[in-house]
């Protein structure tokens, strides 16, 4: 090895780092796409949901500065049914029903769908929202577009079923 090159380690013998260094290093590399794949599932909700008669926002060809994509039911058995979708349709825990429930904090019952890897990680799928009209959810993330497309999927034909 030449003087002054060296390799890119992970610093495990260096420095107070509580053997956090592999996980800091992997969110660098893997954020653009996990991002990417999160706009990418936020668009696809958009398109199809608004295609089925519901206000969503942002559209889906409209410029996006966050992961967050809001849908209008206008229903509270379809805000319902679509976050147990979501929740279904997740790699974790899809046998879990979310249910309406009172959360400090907050004045409505909300419900709240996450089968995420990282218990309360929003850039993992999720869905959640207050129990009072216009009944909105505010879906977010996707670590990859096939499972947020599953989770998708999943919850519109929950919520058509009904």
């Amino acid at each position: 090895m030449e003087k002054g090159l060296q390799h890119l380690g992970l610093g495990k013998d260096v420095g107070p780092s509580l053997g956090a260094n592999k996980s800091f290093l992997q969110g660098i590399y893997f954020a653009p796409s996990v991002v990417a794949s999160s706009l990418k599932t936020a668009v696809l909700a958009s398109t199809i949901l608004e295609k089925l008669g519901y206000k969503v926002l942002p559209r889906w060809n409209d410029i996006r500065a966050d992961i967050v994509q809001t849908i209008e039911f206008n229903d509270e058995k379809k805000l319902i049914k679509f976050c147990q979708g979501i929740q279904k349709g997740s790699a974790v825990d899809s046998t879990a029903v979310p249910t309406p429930y009172n959360m400090p904090g907050y004045e409505d019952k909300i419900i709240m769908a996450s089968g995420s890897f990282v218990q309360g990680s929003s850039i993992e799928l999720s869905c959640d929202g207050p129990i009072r009209p216009p009944y909105v959810a505010f879906l977010q993330g996707g670590l990859t577009y096939e499972y947020g497309k599953l989770g998708i999927l999943k919850a519109i034909q929950d919520m058509i079923d009904e």
